[in-house]
């Protein structure tokens, strides 16, 4: 069963919960909570100059970097790498981010190690999915609803990352995500809080294992502080305007869930809140993140996140960036280099004091205690280590497990899929379709499609000399090919069934990559409307980095796959799910909107005062846009099996859940096909009435189940007063006696419920 609570409800006992922000108890009781420092470092900081001390508080990107880091920021000014080291050696630099292999990190330690005090540096990287063996994208991997599996893979690339001399990774990102336009949801877990909080609590406990002091554990950074994933119009860096409440019930769990998970470092976000930019929101940083939550670890800006102070309007100059930033409770600067160019003179100046500066310095050098740097400046810097640890057998196994786990079914009209591998002929079209491009996916800085195997190789591996193939690109991403339809055309009329490879490409999603219009690019829906056209039987392998509204002939194939963006195993894993060597068994993470013009869209929104009759069409004067019901195309939680499954009614038991008390809800999963399943059943409440209204539906648990043909099996859930908490109108949060509609079903907006009465 997997049901944890990993936000403040889960020790709520009092009926009134807790008042929220500064009032609030700490929650952050693992590695980043607030610990006596050791007393080497109270001595060090003694001895420490201001510009030291400052020079502790820059973080750079490395001089020697590769082109795929470089195109992953703006261009901004980076020293040579004669600069970078003599500041290095001058004790003006904490570390540096995105080099080139553990030999450029080893002469920067090594100038490090000649400086006047000895600090050694610390080295961070973007590590969001995957090292050199390259994962599916976070959104992909949080469709397999499986915290085990992020858990591992992240464990296998912090192995890598450390064996390239990376003791930091700004990651996991866990953006509460519920817009599709924007295009960082690549890097979370969907739109659903509880989803988010399992799978932020996982990938930090990869990360940094059971040791940070280990040679194979990588500090985590859960980001971006907060609310990144609510910007106005889906629009990357755009400014956020919400509620306390929102906040709190759904931005803010995720990181409550990695801070108990033991990650010891944060990352602010570049979105402004309620007109107040992150970077320089003390209510924020300060307030909530350091006296409320009582966290002890580490706040990094984003890459010039300080300096955009100035063009969002909020500081004047650099000067002033610098002093709104680290009075906020920013400690470090990423790449601005303005707290070494500034800090001194603002504390000579009494405009900031040297005793936050110094709080500051004790938290960056804690942490690089905490990784052993102190012990062993070269601990993950060893000659040779790289190349032993990296893409080796094993890693590459769970890539391919992680891709097949995260594929999502989501129609499969008459059973077209599994394919056979033999006897039919099939035409593999589209701009997918063959070479190493677009397989590693977005905002991966170390992995290399070069290394990763397409589509065309893993179909003909797994057919073998008895399948009949043919491979056509039919159209370019963006743009028509000279002939292109033409020849899928032809492919798909010589065939018996097309397996039609489109989406989008890996520059569509990630940071700076917002669209208007979520949809297949023109150029491949016209491939499509012409290959369904031919009357064959059409399987859609879609690569996405968000949720797609499908249209026409996309939308109505009669096999539908969700790839996403699966990393080193993409052919192989997706041939593996396609001829039924796999089974699926993911779930989408996000809502499939009916159509672009109804993002964001996600499933656990509030009702209205006129909702539409349920089952009827859309009736006048009811919330609903033109011609659309307001529900997803796909919902949130939906996926299909190579079977068919029943559910038997959700039986609550006697119906009241006491005070202090629990109640089992259960219901009868059958199997009703010719071959095995593996189902996610899902839990999720309603609370009817309510002091503040409530969302349509809460995911409150799930579990994997795996059933044989004919298999029938009881699912059990516990409920307890603290699942049907939400912070009230004193912002508090509190439970409320009432009725609630319970169901267990396989997607957010499947099932009947069952009532459950709260009672006092």
């Amino acid at each position: 069963m997997t049901k944890m609570m990993t936000t403040r409800r889960g020790a709520i006992t009092g009926a009134l919960g807790l008042v929220l922000f500064a009032k609030a108890p700490a929650v952050a009781r693992g590695l980043g909570a607030t610990r006596a420092t050791p007393a080497f470092i109270a001595d060090l900081i003694g001895r420490m100059t201001i510009e030291e001390k400052a020079g502790q508080l820059t973080l750079m990107a490395a001089a020697l970097g590769g082109a795929a880091a470089s195109a992953l920021n703006p261009v901004t000014t980076t020293p040579s790498v004669e600069q970078q080291i003599a500041e290095a050696r001058a004790g003006r630099l904490t570390g540096v981010f995105n080099g080139r292999g553990s030999d450029y990190a080893r002469r920067l330690q090594d100038a490090a190690m000649q400086s006047r005090l000895k600090i050694p540096l610390i080295v961070a990287a973007d590590i969001i999915h995957g090292h050199r063996t390259v994962f599916p994208v976070p959104l992909g991997e949080a469709a397999s609803f499986d915290p085990d599996l992020a858990e591992r893979t992240a464990r296998v690339a912090a192995v890598e990352a450390s064996a390239a001399g990376i003791d930091w990774t700004f990651a996991p990102m866990v953006d509460i995500a519920r817009d599709a336009r924007w295009g960082r949801g690549v890097e979370g877990a969907g739109e659903d809080t509880y989803l988010g909080n399992l799978f932020a609590a996982a990938r930090v406990k990869g990360f940094q294992g059971d040791d940070l002091t280990s040679d194979t554990s990588v500090m985590a950074c859960a980001k971006h502080f907060a609310a990144y994933g609510a910007a106005e119009s889906g629009l990357d860096y755009n400014p956020v305007d919400i509620s306390e409440r929102t906040l709190e019930q759904t931005y803010f769990p995720p990181f409550k869930a990695a801070l108990e998970a033991g990650c010891g470092t944060v990352m602010a976000s570049f979105n402004e809140i309620n007109g107040v930019p992150a970077h320089a929101n003390h209510w924020l940083l300060t307030e909530v993140l350091r006296k409320a939550w009582n966290f002890g670890g580490v706040v990094v800006s984003d890459y010039t996140g300080d300096m955009e102070l100035i063009d969002a309007g909020y500081a004047t100059d650099p000067r002033d960036a610098t002093m709104k930033a680290f009075l906020a409770g920013v400690d470090m600067s990423m790449q601005s280099h303005f707290y070494m160019d500034h800090l001194p003179d603002l504390v000579a100046r009494g405009e900031v004091p040297i005793a936050l500066v110094d709080a500051s310095v004790r938290r960056v050098l804690d942490l690089k205690a905490r990784l052993g740097l102190f012990d062993n400046p070269y601990r993950r810097i060893q000659p040779g280590r790289e190349e032993q640890r990296v893409r080796t057998p094993e890693h590459l196994k769970v890539a391919r497990e992680a891709a097949q786990r995260s594929i999502v079914l989501l129609k499969n009209e008459g059973e077209l899929l599994p394919l056979p591998k033999a006897g039919k002929r099939i035409a593999l079209i589209g701009p997918f379709a063959r070479g190493q491009h677009d397989l590693v996916g977005p905002w991966n800085v170390y992995g290399d499609d070069k290394q990763a195997v397409d589509l065309e190789t893993g179909i003909r591996a797994a057919m073998g000399q008895r399948g009949a193939l043919t491979v056509t690109d039919g159209s370019g991403v963006d743009e028509p090919l000279p002939g292109g339809i033409d020849a899928a055309v032809a492919a798909a009329n010589a065939a018996d069934v097309v397996v039609l490879a489109i989406g989008e490409s890996t520059n569509m999603s990630g940071e700076a990559q917002s669209r208007t219009s979520i949809t297949v690019p023109d150029a491949q829906q016209a491939l499509a409307e012409a290959v369904a056209a031919t009357g064959k039987p059409v399987v859609v392998l879609l690569k996405n980095g968000r949720a797609l509204a499908l249209e026409g002939a996309v939308r109505d194939a009669a096999a539908i796959v969700v790839t996403w963006f699966l990393g080193s195993e993409s052919g192989p894993a997706t041939a593996d799910m396609l001829f039924g060597d796999a089974l699926p068994s993911a779930r989408l993470p996000v809502s499939f909107p009916q159509a672009s013009g109804q993002a964001p869209y996600h499933y656990d929104h509030k009702p209205t005062g006129r909702p539409n009759p349920a089952g009827k069409p859309p009736e006048p004067y009811k919330a609903h846009f033109r011609g659309i019901l307001n529900k997803a195309l796909y919902p949130f939680g939906h996926g299909l099996t190579y079977s068919t499954l029943g559910y038997g009614p959700v039986d609550a038991g006697a119906g009241t859940l006491a005070w202090d008390g629990t109640l089992v809800v259960s219901t009868t999963v059958s199997n009703t096909g010719k071959r095995a399943a593996e189902e996610v059943v899902q839990l999720y409440i309603h609370d009817r009435t309510a002091s503040i209204t409530r969302p349509v539906r809460e995911l409150k648990g799930f579990q994997k189940v795996t059933l044989k043909p004919g298999e029938r099996r009881t699912i059990s859930f516990t409920l307890t007063r603290s699942d049907l908490m939400f912070v009230g109108p004193k912002m508090q949060w509190i439970a409320e006696p009432g009725d609630f509609d319970v169901w267990i079903a396989p997607s957010a907006e499947a099932g009947e419920p069952a009532r459950v009465t709260l009672a006092r």
